[in-house]
């Protein structure tokens, strides 16, 4: 494993807010905090924009990822809508989540709850070769459920 380090920004009002952290040693990814205003509540079968109050610059040759946190979505059915999201390492804009209420009832989400995770990923660029022939493997064309039950 190699570290790595990233520039980070805190949006102007948010500097009550930790930066995101690895909870744990063993930890692949960092909390990512809601930094609204007040209580926002994402009604059941519905979606929400949640600012993190954080801008970064990833490093070429990497991403960060914005990952569901398992207990959100084992306890209130909450998970990233477009997950995992996608950090570019050409976006400076703010980092914030989409949250998707799966739920049967309202969740509430306040300044300073853990939303998401944070996975920073290497990036493997590929080039096409366009080929008449792919070759042959023992599964071929098939799919969805072709492997077996």
């Amino acid at each position: 494993m190699s570290d790595v380090t990233i520039r980070i920004r805190r949006e102007p009002g948010c500097e009550d807010l930790p930066l995101p952290a690895y909870q744990t040693d063993g930890a692949s990814g960092m909390d990512l905090l809601a930094a609204v205003e007040g209580t926002v509540t994402i009604e059941s079968g519905a979606w929400g924009m949640i600012p993190t109050g954080i801008r970064i610059a990833v490093p070429e040759g990497l991403e960060a990822q914005v990952r569901p946190r398992s207990g959100l979505a084992f306890r209130s059915g909450i998970g990233v809508l477009n997950a995992p999201g996608t950090v570019d390492a050409d976006y400076r804009g703010v980092v914030s989540v989409i949250l998707f209420n799966f739920g049967k009832e309202p969740f509430r989400i306040r300044r300073g709850d853990r939303i998401a995770q944070l996975v920073i990923q290497r990036i493997v660029r590929a080039e096409w070769n366009e080929s008449a022939q792919l070759g042959g493997t023992g599964r071929d064309s098939g799919g969805f459920g072709s492997t077996g039950v």
